[in-house]
């Protein structure tokens, strides 16, 4: 197996055949920066000082011909062709609290949720464990590449559930919503750092829009499982476009219908909507106000929407640390 020599702190770790340099580090514990896992964000850029690597995609979003000729490569994509020596910084905040594995899983159940989001429900025995909004990598056969997709339940047991919106044209999400109960795939993770901050004492706000839903209703459910809504209050958000992007709250489950605040939106409703109009960022801050301030906000959904609630939530004067979200789209 290679070795890795990681500049300036001196961390040295292997990477497994095929494996990239960013999966090589958080297996062995290391805290190197990232967020989508596709190369698509370009936070776990790291510069190759010795040695050879090899991009898993060559048209990565994040890379270019400029990068390459300053020795600069994605962590996610980076596979190296043997010993190297590479420069990234290192942060705490990445280190993972279950580290990534890859294992085989069998479809057991498919439930619809929306028009176009079902939620597909995986088993192994070999499964780790997760936090509520994590996610993980699905290898889909036949498809080049992992997608990144959010659980949508509390992984302890196995379990693995994820909600999906099926694209039109998608290769992989075609393969998804065509397979039969029984087929397997390759999963990969846990990855991403937006997961529930159980000692927290702020209010919680939820924002999702499509299949952002999935990690919404994980972090809800991860929130009454861990006993914080007796002084905290939660308030999800949920957006679309028309009546049938919109998910009954009974998704959430039991106590989490329950005790959350549920506000549907609509971007583009008809005259028979009676809920919330216009988009999501914009309808939470009139309904929270000055409130935000003092939540912990996690969202997750289409790249246009996580701008949009970055932009909102900073001139609403709410704290950097108190956002939390994964760049994957």
């Amino acid at each position: 197996m290679p070795t890795i020599t990681q500049t300036p702190d001196g961390h040295v770790f292997e990477s497994a055949e095929g494996e990239t340099i960013l999966r090589a580090a958080l297996r062995a514990g290391i805290g190197m920066p990232y967020s989508c896992n596709t190369g698509s964000c370009g936070n776990c850029r790291f510069q190759l000082l010795d040695g050879e690597v090899t991009h898993l995609r060559a048209d990565a979003p994040a890379w270019s011909e400029r990068e390459l000729k300053r020795g600069r490569w994605l962590g996610c994509q980076a596979v190296p062709n043997g010993a190297c020596s590479v420069k990234f910084r290192t942060m705490d905040k990445y280190i993972p609290h279950n580290q990534p594995e890859a294992f085989e899983a069998e479809l057991v159940d498919v439930t619809v949720i929306t028009r176009d989001i079902s939620e597909f429900i995986f088993k192994s025995s070999a499964a780790p464990a997760f936090r509520p909004g994590q996610y993980a990598l699905l290898h889909v056969p036949g498809v080049e590449g992992g997608r990144a997709y959010s659980m949508s339940n509390l992984g302890d047991d196995g379990i693995w559930k994820f909600m999906i919106k099926h694209m039109p044209g998608g290769a992989a999400t075609g393969q998804l919503f065509e397979a039969k109960l029984g087929a397997k795939i390759t999963i990969d993770g846990p990855y991403g750092t937006a997961f529930l901050r159980e000692d927290s004492p702020r209010d919680i706000v939820l924002l999702a829009g499509g299949s952002g839903l999935s990690p919404i209703v994980a972090i809800a459910k991860g929130a009454v499982a861990a006993g914080m809504l007796g002084a905290r209050k939660l308030h999800i958000f949920y957006g679309g476009r028309e009546a049938g992007d919109l998910c009954d709250v009974a998704v959430l489950g039991g106590q989490a219908a329950e005790q959350a605040r549920f506000v549907a939106a609509l971007s583009d409703a008809d005259a028979t909507w009676t809920g919330a109009t216009g988009y999501l960022h914009d309808v939470v801050v009139q309904d929270m106000g000055a409130d935000l301030q003092a939540c912990e906000i996690y969202f997750a959904g289409p790249a246009v929407m996580s701008a949009a609630v970055q932009k909102m939530t900073h001139e609403a004067g709410v704290p950097q640390d108190q956002l939390h979200f994964d760049e994957f789209f």
